[in-house]
């Protein structure tokens, strides 16, 4: 008998395949997509999208990456110039205001952080405007009024600088008859012809023979050029020139110069150069102190915070018009002030502690109070809230707050 054969039990297993490593695929990760393929998947119709999300200071950064980042962050800009924040004097509160070299206040943690430490006798000047991105400063040492001083033009966010001479006398033909009582009121900024560039035009304004008188000086490429224009017969000063204040406010195109203890303001033209009085309501107190701005969708407008009683009029005619001013807002202002610390109860010393110093020309629903001793304040009337503005020093904010805004637009983002 043949005997069958078979696996023995418990054998040994049958010896496996040896394992061969294999290269990894190129398939098995994927390669990171091309530069030109991650840029084209934010079409332009997507890619403003973003860049709106963005703030300011990264909006201009992402334009710098490209051509077409360029062109797509020009979409997004903001019809009006950016406020950077305020320059102003810090102010040692008492019974006389001392007053310090110019500093930086930022709007907020994306703002820069401005300085002027690049002009190093900023520290003999004080602020007298601010206008597309440049300030005006005139020497802080009194000068007698006959003569034009000297002045200063800083750029902060460029570093540039422009020290303008004195208008020379033969600006003006007959410029004898008028030289011994020529009376100084102020200087401004007129405009400027390029926001990355120091070319612009300022005025100096003087009163001759009890007539206005506007000198302007064009500086371009590190030359400085006066021209004195007629005297404007038109307008006729009645007064004794110092009542003027020596600080322009621009507002609604045109600048303006307050008159103390008077009703009227003066008023120039930029494009005319031509100047006009402008009346407030004949409604407001003998001797209230008004000040004149312009409203956030731009209307000119005054304010007063006479009496514990804040108006708001704007320009309008309407039956109810006076002098071509209509009432907007008026507020009681008593419960407001009794928030300030040690301010006085009684009507009579309050009010005597108390004045409107301007409008805010940054955030333009908002109103600068001077207190006495007390510090200055900005007061919100949309919310009602007092806010004590001062350094991390303890120093009050002094006159003038100007509000800077960058130049707009941006020289390599308005070619885009």
């Amino acid at each position: 008998m043949t005997r069958k054969t078979g696996k023995k039990r418990g054998g040994s297993k049958p010896k496996p395949k040896p394992q061969t490593e294999t290269p990894l695929s190129s398939n098995s990760v994927p390669p990171p997509p091309s530069e030109e393929a991650a840029i084209d998947v934010l079409t332009l119709d997507v890619l403003p999208n973003i860049l709106r999300r963005l703030s300011l200071a990264d909006l201009l950064r992402a334009a710098l990456a490209c051509h077409r980042w360029r062109r797509a962050a020009a979409r997004c800009l903001p019809s009006a110039p950016p406020l950077l924040g305020y320059f102003f004097h810090p102010a040692k509160t008492g019974n006389k205001l001392a007053y310090y070299e110019p500093v930086f206040a930022p709007l907020d943690a994306s703002s820069p952080r401005l300085s002027l430490d690049f002009a190093p006798d900023v520290s003999r000047y004080k602020l007298y405007d601010c206008h597309q991105g440049l300030l005006l400063l005139q020497p802080a040492a009194s000068v007698p009024k006959v003569i034009h001083p000297r002045l200063l033009v800083l750029d902060p966010a460029t570093h540039r600088r422009a020290l303008l001479p004195p208008p020379p006398r033969d600006t003006v033909p007959d410029d004898h008859r008028w030289r011994s009582s020529r009376y100084y009121v102020g200087s401004a900024l007129l405009s400027r012809a390029h926001p990355s560039k120091l070319c612009f035009e300022a005025v100096c304004f003087a009163i001759d023979g009890g007539h206005p008188r506007v000198w302007v000086a064009s500086f371009d490429n590190d030359r400085c050029r006066w021209r004195a224009l007629p005297l404007d017969n038109k307008v006729v000063v009645d007064f004794d020139p110092y009542w003027f204040e020596r600080r322009c406010v621009h507002a609604a195109g045109k600048m303006y110069w307050h008159i103390c203890n008077s009703r009227r303001v003066i008023a120039l033209h930029p494009a005319t150069l031509q100047f006009t009085y402008l009346l407030a309501p004949d409604s407001l107190p003998d001797g209230c102190k008004f000040r004149i701005g312009e409203t956030p969708d731009g209307r000119l407008c005054i304010a007063t915070v006479e009496d514990q009683m804040m108006q708001l009029w704007v320009r309008g005619e309407t039956r109810s018009s006076d002098n071509g001013w209509v009432l907007e807002r008026e507020m009681n202002l008593r419960k407001v002030y009794d928030t300030v610390p040690g301010l006085p109860r009684d009507m009579e010393s309050r009010i005597k502690s108390i004045y409107l110093t301007d409008i805010d020309a940054g955030n333009k629903t908002k109103l600068f109070i001077q207190m006495l001793g007390y510090g200055r304040y900005s007061f919100d009337p949309e919310t009602g809230k007092l806010q004590r503005l001062a350094t991390r020093g303890g120093k009050d904010y002094g006159d003038p707050i100007c509000a800077y805004f960058l130049a707009w637009p941006p020289a390599f983002l308005a070619q885009a």
